[in-house]
């Protein structure tokens, strides 16, 4: 679907488990190493002590995308209300945009859908392909 959407490659897919260094290792090394434009995380975002992909990703963005998460919630508010509870984020590393999405299947489909028309115009903009202003 994404591949489809976005018109790109997939070119890594991994499961890393949830704790803070290992998360945030996988991001770094996608971003500074693959060159990644575009990384997608599902799951960690909830509430559970173990649910630290928010955090992790804080510690490698440079900055923060706050209207894609807020864009993701609002959405999400419109089917459950559940969705005030959820605490992913979006930033910038490099040139690379991370999207954290719900770790459940449903949830990840319907936030990955309230954003994916505005993904290829930021990843322009990162890759320097476009202006910001038009």
């Amino acid at each position: 679907m994404v591949e489809e959407e976005l018109q790109g490659d997939i070119i890594d897919y991994r499961i890393v488990p949830n704790e803070l260094h290992d998360i945030a290792a996988s991001l770094i090394e996608l971003a500074d190493d693959h060159h990644a434009d575009l990384v997608i995380t599902t799951g960690g975002t909830g509430l559970a002590p173990r649910d630290v992909t928010p955090e992790a990703t804080m510690t490698v963005i440079e900055r923060v995308v706050p209207g894609l998460p807020e864009a993701m919630r609002a959405a999400s508010m419109l089917k459950t209300r559940r969705a005030m509870l959820s605490r992913g984020i979006c930033g910038i590393r490099n040139r690379t945009l991370i999207v954290n999405l719900p770790g459940s299947p449903r949830g990840a489909y319907e936030n990955l859908m309230a954003i994916i028309d505005q993904l290829p115009h930021a990843l322009r903009i990162l890759s320097g392909q476009e202006s910001e202003h038009r």
